[in-house]
């Protein structure tokens, strides 16, 4: 009975290792070919507001807005990270295009980049950032928010 035990314990172990690989391949494979569905938060800016997802792990920062074919014209998402540092962004496997604001803590647009679609060009901030917001490409030149314009809303710190 002992050299049976021995024989099945493996296989079981196998079995449910395999089970596992397979569960995290599917989910894997499920969030690289499908758009995610994050929080949200509302961001502020003039008289304009923003229904925002908050990307704030490295796989939801990683994942983005890739795969959407469209977006409402007052959603984005924005990107929130650890402590401020220089942030890069590209479009692989994003389908729209997008303009990207790289803000400072406060909120504060540092420098805004136009975004083509499934592209690896780098954009990157003028200078170390905590925040980058993505937005339908043309929206924040379509409301004269630039460098130096600042965002409220509760990811922010205020003065």
């Amino acid at each position: 009975m002992t050299k049976i035990n021995l024989v099945i314990r493996p296989y079981r172990v196998c079995g449910v290792l395999a089970a596992a690989i397979l569960a995290v391949a599917a989910t894997a494979t499920r969030a690289q070919g499908e758009p995610q569905n994050l929080p949200t938060t509302t961001l502020t800016v003039g008289m304009h507001s923003i229904r925002a997802q908050l990307a704030r792990s490295p796989e939801q920062r990683q994942i983005g807005l890739m795969f959407r074919k469209e977006m409402p014209t007052q959603e984005g998402m924005l990107f929130v990270f650890e402590q401020p540092s220089p942030q890069c962004f590209w479009m692989r496997n994003t389908f729209i295009p997008l303009s990207i604001a790289f803000l400072a803590d406060d909120g504060t647009v540092v420098n805004i980049a136009d975004m083509q679609p499934q592209s690896d060009a780098s954009h990157c901030s003028a200078k170390p950032v905590r925040f980058a917001l993505e937005m339908n490409q043309g929206w924040f030149a379509k409301r004269g928010v630039k460098a130096g314009t600042r965002l409220t809303g509760p990811p922010f710190k205020q003065p």
